[in-house]
């Protein structure tokens, strides 16, 4: 990549500006965006003001947004240097870490050396991930160097989805013999009566989920053979008891629902050669009232084991719809009557 920056002084009428040459004028199409939505989202988020001049962009705005929004600009462009497409939340991500995706000091080799710094991006079948807040890169970093790992916060912060890519990734490359993906099968709030079909119809509801985040990362045809040759398992934390887990990826999802007997048993099923992540969120917990959470209690049981990493996401750290973040903010500010 060849991109000059200047800034040029002041001038008279005190407007501060960096200049950013391109020379791959192709790729600064795609850069700007159709109808240049990619810089019209970039300027919206950072309050700049971007113009285009031949194969040069000019950022006008404060001293620190110029600076970051070069650094921005300088990781897209990296990224279709590199042949992958942009997209809003490709934007979103490079914005919220600063440009800092743009070290591509990490993009090659083992994706086990990657927790040891540079850029994080986790290779699938279908698709790289990369983490898009500090929270998530710090997240991604545990999976790789921790056994043990939990990842705590509200809805759309990446916790289940990163976990799944991690998994992959690491079944690709040989790391473990085998994913295991699990949940408990509790019923959020609603009362499914009994479900039509055999064990697997009546649980895969619970599990789409993590169906879902598969699919993103591997081919249908190959998933579905995978599952076939039960290298990767789909199940409910109750199929869990009994059985030790080795040389697997292991993700226990929706943590929250489990209860604290449950909890245990599957903390203890860690076998040799396994990793284990463990998602929740505190805030949703669809247990009856009374139970505890088993979430909450190895949370406070384990917090001080150095070997076990725990990872808690905020608001912050929502990558959906930028209307999620302020709805999880607008119920964590309310206080319940009491």
């Amino acid at each position: 990549m060849a991109i000059s920056a200047l800034t040029p002084p002041p001038s008279p009428d005190d407007v501060h500006e960096t200049l950013l040459e391109f020379p791959d004028n192709r790729l600064l199409i795609d850069l700007c965006g159709e109808f240049d939505r990619n810089l019209a989202q970039i300027e919206h988020e950072l309050s700049v003001q971007i113009l285009r001049r031949g194969n040069q962009l000019a950022v006008i705005g404060e001293d620190d947004a110029r600076t970051k929004t070069a650094a921005v600009l300088e990781g897209l462009y990296a990224k279709l240097e590199a042949g992958r497409a942009i997209d809003a939340g490709e934007i979103d991500g490079e914005i919220r870490m600063g440009g800092s995706a743009s070290d591509t000091g990490a993009r090659a080799g083992d994706q086990m050396e990657l927790f040891k710094g540079g850029r994080i991006e986790i290779k699938t079948r279908k698709k790289l991930v990369e983490p898009r807040t500090d929270a998530q890169k710090a997240y991604v970093r545990s999976l790789f160097a921790k056994e043990l790992a939990f990842g705590i916060g509200p809805a759309g912060t990446g916790k289940t989805y990163l976990a799944v890519a991690v998994g992959v990734s690491m079944f690709i490359e040989g790391h473990v013999d085998k994913i295991i993906l699990s949940r408990p099968a509790v019923e959020a709030g609603e009362r499914l009566g009994f479900l039509p079909g055999d064990m697997k119809d009546k649980v895969d509801p619970y599990m789409q989920p993590l169906y879902d985040a598969l699919g993103d990362f591997l081919p249908g045809k190959q998933v579905a053979k995978l599952i076939e040759e039960k290298r990767i398992e789909i199940a409910p934390l109750a199929f869990m008891r009994g059985r030790t887990l080795s040389n697997a990826f292991v993700v226990l999802d929706e943590a929250q629902n489990a209860t604290a007997m449950q909890m245990k048993m599957f903390l203890t099923r860690l076998g040799e050669g396994s990793r284990m992540v463990i998602t929740g969120d505190r805030s949703q917990v669809d247990l009856p009232r009374g139970v505890t959470s088993g979430l909450s209690e190895a949370e406070r049981l384990l917090a001080r084991i150095d070997s076990i990493a725990f990872n808690y996401f905020t608001a912050k750290d929502v990558v959906r719809h930028p209307l999620v973040a302020k709805i999880i903010e607008a119920y964590d500010k309310d206080t319940p009557p009491g």
